[in-house]
C-alpha cells in the first residue's frame, strides 16, 4: 500500500488541546496500548508503519496528521493553527528525510508560512479537489499557499467554511469510492459533492486503507454496519482516550501511497 507515518503518544497527553467538548481525563496509560493496537491495524491491513520521533514535551504530537499535507509526490509541512503545536513539525520533516524521498514515493517537500496557518487535518481530497476547512486552525492565508502547492500537481483547493468543529475531517471523510460520509450540518455543503450522514458522529471520520477497507472507531458500530451494506469492510479501532482530546481515525497518521496502491 505505501508509508504509514504515525507518532506515539507522549506522557502529557492528557494536556492536550481541546476546544469544542468538555475535558475529561486521559487515561495515558490505555492510551498508549490503543496506539500500539492502532498502529498493528495499519500494519495487517498492509502498510509498512513508520514513527515519527516522539516529542514528550508536546502533548498533541501524537496527531501527526496536522503537520503534513501530502499531495500525490508532494509534502507540505504545515503551520498549525495552534502556536504550541508548530514546534512538531520539524519532526515530521525530519521522519520525510529519513525515508528517503524515492522509498516514500515523494519528490519534493515544501511548507506552509507565515501569516498563514494550515492544519493537516483540515485537508480533505477527492480525486483532483482538494477541500480545506476554514474558520477553525486553518486560515484564508494558509489555503492559498496550500492552493498554489496543490496547483503544480494539478490539484484545485476548494475551502469549506466550517460551523463549530475543529477541523473539516472532524465533520466529513471520504469513503473508498471517492463519495462522502459525515455530519452535513458542521459544514458548508455547498461547495462539497453529496454528503451520506454517518449515523453516529464517530462515524464521520474513515481513513480507506485499500482494499475497499476503512479504519473506524470502535465507538460507531452503526456505521461500520452501514459500510458491510455499501460493500466495504470496517476496521474497527479502539481510540477512547484520544476521542476524549477530538481525536479521531485520520488524525493519528500520515499515509504516503505507493504508485502501485
Amino acid at each position: 500500500m505505501g508509508i504509514a507515518l504515525v507518532r506515539r503518544p507522549g506522557p502529557r497527553l492528557d494536556e492536550g488541546i481541546v476546544t469544542h467538548i468538555e475535558r475529561t481525563p486521559v487515561d495515558v496509560p490505555l492510551a498508549a496500548r490503543q496506539h500500539a493496537a492502532y498502529r498493528a491495524a495499519l500494519a495487517a491491513a498492509g502498510w509498512d508503519v513508520r514513527e515519527v520521533a516522539p516529542a514528550d514535551d508536546r502533548p498533541d504530537a501524537v496527531f501527526v496528521e496536522d503537520t503534513v499535507v501530502i499531495i500525490g509526490d508532494l509534502a507540505v509541512l504545515t503551520r498549525p493553527g495552534a502556536g504550541e503545536r508548530r514546534p512538531e513539525v520539524a519532526g515530521t520533516r525530519d521522519a520525510l528525510d529519513g525515508l528517503g524521498l524515492a522509498v516514500a514515493e515523494i519528490t519534493e517537500i515544501t511548507e506552509i508560512t507565515a501569516p498563514g496557518t494550515l492544519d493537516g487535518g483540515d485537508v480533505l481530497q477527492v480525486g483532483d479537489r482538494v477541500y480545506v476547512g476554514r474558520g477553525g486552525r486553518s486560515n484564508d492565508a494558509g489555503i492559498a499557499q496550500l492552493a498554489a502547492h496543490a496547483a503544480t500537481r494539478g490539484r484545485t483547493v476548494v475551502p469549506v467554511d466550517l460551523r463549530g468543529v475543529l477541523h473539516l475531517k472532524s465533520a466529513v471523510t471520504a469513503l473508498p469510492d471517492g463519495s462522502l460520509i459525515g455530519l452535513p450540518e458542521l459544514v458548508d455543503t455547498a461547495v462539497l459533492p453529496p454528503v451520506r450522514r454517518a449515523p453516529e458522529e464517530p462515524g464521520a471520520h474513515v481513513v480507506p486503507v485499500g482494499g475497499g477497507r476503512c479504519l473506524i472507531a470502535a465507538s460507531a458500530p452503526e456505521t461500520a454496519a452501514l459500510l458491510a451494506t455499501l460493500g466495504f469492510t470496517a476496521l474497527p479501532v479502539d481510540i477512547s482516550e484520544f476521542e476524549k482530546l477530538e481525536g479521531c481515525v485520520t488524525c493519528l497518521n500520515v499515509l504516503v501511497w505507493s504508485k502501485e496502491g
